[in-house]
């Protein structure tokens, strides 16, 4: 049993009773954030603990108002009709060599060697949650029988303590708080409040009576409000898009025929979705990666990020990192098609590596060679094409865009199964590699992870089948790119119209945005992240919590690391593409993972050897 803590009169000023200073107490973690993230995390504290701490006792706290595992996103408690946007072959928890750590490697099971599942398919995320919660039990039976690990299904509200002191994590329903010798969160997705926009057409959804669904989980919004039969505006065409879609369609009895086609229950709205680039995110690649792979990193790795940090001033993402990221992927295309598809190429492979290495990223010489070398422009990587499919194309009428987004969609389908297109494939493990650059460079703004999420991280290719399937049934249409949204007070209704066809307009009497909430430092809804910025805690311009890369330790606003408070994820400057990746694709979260648990462990290695010589 962990030691009791003794209750104390309330000090002035503090936020609830805790042990004297000086006291005998057990060495303890506070975990906030019980989700992959958190597992993720002691799964790397038990593959430190015996070289940086031994048998040493010591007490790991984790909160988290969900079960410990999965957490919010993974829960067992939601629709088994919501998908992965992965195969079960490409998620898992566990490193291997590719990983760049200090810590010992410590392999394990996929998702489908776990499942015993073929690993092509798709799981539901509460199959994902199960494989989470396996992982969570086998991280919590590595830390030994001198860790105990204490679960508390509630919310952190505060943490407080001196700089270099116990820290002491105030929960909600608990009048005492939890003490620590160091806190680590991994919080996930953070919900917040409504911007001036979303709360201006809540207002407006009041005063008529509308609908109106603020940027949310789809998992967890309440969709009852949306009738049978009536058009919806949908303001997203991501991932939380298709969720809905799933909800509002097999989710109330509607099924797909043997041949691909919807039958209708009767009970589905009708959906109209458009956004800024007005197609959905790229069909996952159809098949598994054939022969060489580029040697990646190449123009986007260590070394140049050490230059940009080098230089003086912050790096600007367009003018400094966007043209090495290019000539990067760019590397990876072309690697691929020289090395297999040369009958589509008009010179060797080594004399073009020469001249492209030799290029300026945001020169001429560059577009020049590789016109010269790549005779058919399909052939080519033309990044600003992929980030605005729709730019400058016009439809005669609502009913033409129709059809030509169902072009659109079955022509991606169609190539991201095809392996003549396998440039493509070569491109995604560009994009992770890249991503496992970034988070060195701090805040790189919104644009970069929405360019990564449309190429890397879209749906299932069943899932644009299906998409078709229900435009086809008119209970999805398409209002194309460059949506915007207006009240029309007069009417009561909201109006959508988008660049794709001028002049087109759609009312309906209830809008969803299909999107989750941005990170915001002013709006957070988590109480714990507002008193941190409250008591000093930096942010960037973009709303992330500002975090030392190599550790992350939480930084203050004059950039001082905090001795004893740690963060992890999306919502922090250091933000990487998840917690569970690809097999052997070098695993960024799980590197930063470990390089936290190291600095924990060493400081608590540290702290118990004063205690011992005192």
């Amino acid at each position: 049993m962990p030691l009791a803590v003794p209750k104390l009169p309330k000090p002035a000023g503090q936020p609830s009773a805790r042990p004297a200073e000086g006291s005998v107490h057990r060495p303890s973690i506070v975990v906030v954030g019980a989700g992959p993230r958190g597992t993720g995390f002691l799964e790397r504290l038990a593959a430190n603990l015996p070289e940086l701490y031994g048998d040493r006792p010591l007490d790991v706290h984790l909160v988290d108002p969900y079960p410990a595992g999965g957490g919010r996103i993974w829960r067992a408690g939601q629709s088994p009709l919501l998908w992965m946007n992965s195969m079960a072959e490409d998620v898992t928890m566990f490193t291997d060599e590719t990983v760049q750590q200090e810590g010992p490697v410590r392999p394990g099971p996929t998702l489908a060697e776990w499942a015993g599942i073929d690993g092509r398919t798709f799981p539901s995320r509460p199959a994902q949650g199960a494989y989470l919660r396996w992982v969570y039990e086998e991280a919590v039976a590595a830390l030994g029988p001198t860790v105990t690990v204490h679960e508390h299904r509630t919310r952190a509200l505060r943490i407080a303590g001196p700089r270099e002191g116990r820290q002491y994590v105030r929960l909600e329903g608990r009048a005492e708080p939890l003490p620590a010798d160091l806190v680590v969160l991994t919080i996930g997705h953070l919900d917040a409040e409504l911007d001036d926009e979303q709360r201006e057409l809540a207002a407006f959804a009041d005063r008529h009576g509308l609908v109106h669904l603020p940027p949310d989980f789809t998992a967890d919004s309440d969709l009852s409000a949306l009738r049978p039969g009536e058009p919806v505006i949908v303001r997203g065409f991501g991932l939380a898009f298709i969720d809905l879609m799933v909800l509002l369609t097999e989710g109330r009895g509607g099924r797909f025929a043997a041949d691909g086609s919807y039958r209708p229950s009767g009970r589905e709205p009708v959906l109209h979705v458009g956004s800024r680039r007005g197609v959905p995110y790229h069909s996952k690649i159809g098949y598994g990666w054939q022969g060489e792979r580029p040697p990646l990193p190449r123009f986007f790795g260590p070394e140049a990020v050490d230059d940009l940090l080098g230089r003086p001033g912050r790096p600007d993402f367009r003018r400094d990192v966007w043209p090495l990221i290019g000539k990067e992927l760019g590397f990876a295309h072309y690697h691929r098609l020289f090395t297999a598809h040369p009958e589509r190429t008009a010179v060797d492979w080594p004399d073009f590596e020469e001249k492209y290495a030799a290029a300026d990223p945001g020169g001429p010489e560059l577009p020049a060679l590789i016109a010269a070398a790549v005779p058919d422009p399909a052939d080519r990587l033309d990044l600003e094409a992929l980030d605005h499919p729709l730019d400058g194309v016009r439809f005669a009428s609502y009913e033409a865009l129709q059809e030509g987004l169902r072009g659109y969609i079955r022509h991606d389908l169609t190539r991201r199964d095809d392996t003549a297109h396998s440039v493509d494939s070569a491109v995604f493990l560009g994009l992770l590699s890249v991503y496992g650059q970034l988070p060195r460079l701090g805040d790189v703004g919104r644009w970069w992870h929405g360019f990564f999420s449309h190429l890397a991280s879209g749906p299932p290719g069943p899932r644009l089948r299906r998409l078709l399937a229900l435009s086809d049934a008119g209970i999805v249409r398409f209002l194309g790119a460059g949506i915007t949204v207006e009240s029309d007070e007069d009417a009561g209704v909201f109006r959508a119209g988008g660049a794709s066809v001028p002049g087109e307009w759609i009312e309906a009497r209830a809008l969803v945005e299909a999107r989750l909430p941005e990170p915001s430092s002013e709006r957070t809804r988590s109480p714990l992240l507002r008193a941190l910025y409250r008591d000093g805690a930096g942010a960037s311009e973009a709303g992330l919590l500002t975090v030392d890369p190599a550790d992350g330790r939480v930084l203050d606003r004059e950039s001082r690391p905090h001795p004893r408070r740690f963060a992890l994820g999306p919502y922090t400057t250091a933000r990487s593409s998840g917690a569970f990746t690809r097999p052997r694709t070098g695993g960024t979260a799980f590197r930063q993972n470990d390089a936290t648990a190291r600095a924990a462990l060493g400081l608590l290695r540290d702290l118990a050897c004063r205690r011992l010589s005192a």
